[in-house]
């Protein structure tokens, strides 16, 4: 049986590899393979295009479909311009509380899987466990769909996906998507002072927003019915808008960041429509008329779908047999469970540590929600025997 006290020293080397998103990861993966390797367990380490990052996927037991998966994302937020008591990539331990970049999202949950690996290697295990480790999460959940992928073309068959975001560990069988985009705006320079000779990118930028608001507002009144979600229906965020250099030039380039999350996935579909048929029957059409080279593009940054609350879910029964919970609940931030949902597995999100304290300086997980995760694993012992 693991102990807290393997979980602590797995958490604190996890910690120390700065996993930020816009760097490698493989050195924690490296690192998490030889851990799981020792305990016989078939380890396989997935690189992106680039080699610098990777997907581990690792099996104890029989190799069949039907599996249980305890997953979690390697990559962590940056600590640049927060103000942290200490070094946030060396773990310290106060009135209860483990403090560290990731504690809580997500390497608490990973080193309380990974500590459970050899307790799980000694059983004479019917129904496979697998761990599944990813990068990038934070920034569009690209190792997820790679991995999604490659478990597609393996064909490799789980059943049930246990996604230890901090949930406080509470039951959390739904969740809103993640679409993210980025909208180029190409115009024509010029001198302020004749405004008609040239292209404003920035007032069409301003006019696109104008539009997410628009739909923004709309949306307030397509929440489905009986929506548990908090707000209930599908929103709409402009993250940035840049353009422009000067008082008196007129700008040629401008972009707008911004991101919608849908209740629904015809909500996401209607937005995209709608920006469409207004970008290439008003907005370009104008562009055009004083220069043919004008136009907009939307890059997709990541569209990541929800976790869509089920009637026969077996992971969300499984785990509120483990933990004696009651109900589960559904929240409005983003995870990878739509990814594994999207595969044919039953979902649910449930670790360590609040959501409250993820991407904040000081990030901490209290010690006690390690035990609860740590008794929650033990438990699963019985489900895989």
């Amino acid at each position: 049986m693991s102990t807290l006290a393997d979980t602590k020293t797995l958490l604190e080397e996890l910690i120390s590899f700065p996993t930020v998103s816009s760097d490698s990861n493989l050195d924690m993966i490296r690192h998490l393979a030889e851990r799981l390797s020792v305990c016989g367990a078939e380890v396989e380490i997935w690189q992106d295009e680039t080699g610098t990052k990777a997907n581990l996927f690792a099996t104890l037991g029989p190799k069949r479909d039907g599996g249980i998966v305890l997953s979690g994302h390697s990559d962590v937020v940056p600590v640049t311009d927060q103000d942290w008591s200490s070094d946030p990539f060396v773990m310290e331990e106060h009135n209860g509380k483990w403090f560290g970049r990731g504690a809580c999202d997500m390497k608490g949950f990973i080193a309380a899987a990974v500590a459970m690996a050899p307790h799980y290697a000694t059983l004479n295990l019917q129904r496979p466990v697998h761990f599944a480790f990813t990068y990038d999460e934070e920034v569009g959940c690209f190792g997820a769909r790679a991995l999604a992928e490659t478990l597609r073309e393996k064909g490799i068959k789980p059943a049930v996906a246990i996604i230890g975001e901090p949930t406080s560990m509470r039951i959390i069988e739904g969740h809103k998507g993640c679409y993210e985009y980025t909208t180029h705006f190409t115009g024509l320079e010029g001198h302020g002072s004749g405004p008609d000779r040239g292209v404003n990118a920035v007032e069409f930028a301003v006019r696109y927003v104008s539009k997410l608001l628009e739909l923004k507002a709309d949306l307030r009144g397509r929440a489905p019915k009986g929506s548990r979600f908090e707000p209930p229906w599908t929103t709409i965020n402009t993250g940035a808008l840049v353009g422009g250099m000067a008082h008196n030039v007129i700008p040629g380039k401008a972009r707008v960041e911004w991101e919608m999350r849908p209740v629904q996935k015809f909500d996401a579909d209607y937005v995209k429509d709608e920006l469409q048929q207004f970008c290439v029957h008003t907005l370009i059409p104008a562009m055009q008329a004083v220069h043919p080279k004008a136009g907009i593009e939307t890059e997709v940054i990541g569209e990541v779908d929800g976790l869509e609350p089920m009637a026969e879910n077996e992971a969300r029964d499984l785990i509120m047999d483990l933990t004696g919970a009651n109900g589960a609940d559904v929240v409005p931030f983003g995870t990878e469970a739509g990814i594994f949902q999207g595969l044919g597995m039953s979902v649910v999100v449930c670790g360590p540590g609040s959501i409250d304290q993820a991407h904040k300086p000081d990030e901490h997980v209290a010690i006690d929600q390690i035990r609860q995760c740590l008794d929650m694993l033990d438990r699963l012992s019985a489900k895989l025997v």
